[in-house]
């Protein structure tokens, strides 16, 4: 098998850990390697609340109590995202990223866009740089003919949606399946931190939020992906028939190495995605079997 060069874009902050490391880590075991980009080519920090759980809590805002973690705990990454961080913390090709100026589609086998929520990301969601360089990506080909594979997760996925060709005005999603984070996830998470947890930081778990008038969720992840598609059917969701439905839309189960059951991923072609850290095991696993190919 060759050794193939992915690229994994990040934010200067608040990425998160789960998405990117657990990616990282099943790429990497799968003998392939691993670069990373950021926009000015400085070293990336993950979301320090995905990371240690304090501050998710009631009291999380009081400097003794936050280190009892009860929502956090649930919420924040496990400990094998975790312990991947800190390995990952180690990579010069972490310390020392690419720009994301410098990146060339034809210097890399395959392209992998991680999430995360938090307000961090939004200089990462707009870089036209980045999108530009995902749209000439989209058309690169490998000797077989075939495009070159592309995965993204949570709101990486809007940084495709947001990808727009200056020859056809359309998102290089336009005319793709995929999924995402759903409303209903973002909003679940949001209703825990704003009402129970998190209350004094209530747009912790929105990136972007409505204006006066607009209508709820019209910034969610889901909404904004689903605008960017040629019909909104090409948003794909787990069905109620299907199987581990409750695994699968539940809030709590996550995938493993071992076990995709809780996890929804979606392919089409040379493009694959998924919704959310519960997702990302199953979600890696299957971009390098596109890797593989």
């Amino acid at each position: 098998m060759r050794k193939q060069k992915i690229l994994i874009p990040l934010p200067n902050f608040d990425f998160d850990p789960t998405e990117a490391c657990m990616s990282w880590r099943v790429i990497e075991n799968a003998g392939h390697e691993v670069v990373f980009a950021t926009a000015e080519g400085e070293r990336s920090f993950a979301d320090e609340l995905m990371l240690s759980g304090e501050g998710l809590d009631p009291w999380g805002f009081i400097p003794v109590l936050k280190k009892i973690k009860l929502i956090g705990g649930l919420l924040r990454a496990r400990k094998p995202a975790r312990d991947a961080y800190q390995q990952m913390q180690n990579l010069p090709a972490f310390q020392n990223p690419l720009k994301f100026s410098a990146l060339q589609p034809k210097d890399f086998d395959g392209v992998l866009l991680p999430g995360g929520h938090a307000s961090g990301m939004v200089p990462f969601l707009e870089n036209e740089t980045l999108q530009n360089f995902i749209v000439d990506f989209f058309a690169q080909k490998r000797p077989d003919g075939n495009h070159k594979p592309v995965g993204a997760v949570c709101h990486g996925v809007v940084v495709l949606a947001r990808s727009v060709s200056p020859d056809t005005g359309l998102s290089v999603l336009h005319g793709k399946k995929t999924t995402a984070l759903t409303w209903a996830q973002e909003k679940a998470a949001w209703n825990v931190t704003r009402y129970f947890a998190r209350f004094w930081d209530p747009l912790y778990f929105r990136t972007y939020w409505e204006a006066v008038g607009e209508p709820s969720g019209y910034w969610s992840v889901e909404s904004e992906v689903k605008r960017a598609l040629e019909n909104n059917a090409d948003f794909l969701q787990v069905s109620r028939g299907a199987a581990n439905y409750k695994l699968k839309t539940g809030s709590l189960a996550r995938d493993t190495l071992d076990d995709a059951r809780p996890a929804w991923v979606v392919t089409d072609g040379n493009y694959v995605s998924a919704r959310w850290p519960g997702d990302v095991h199953t979600f890696a696993k299957t971009f390098v079997s596109l890797l593989n190919k």
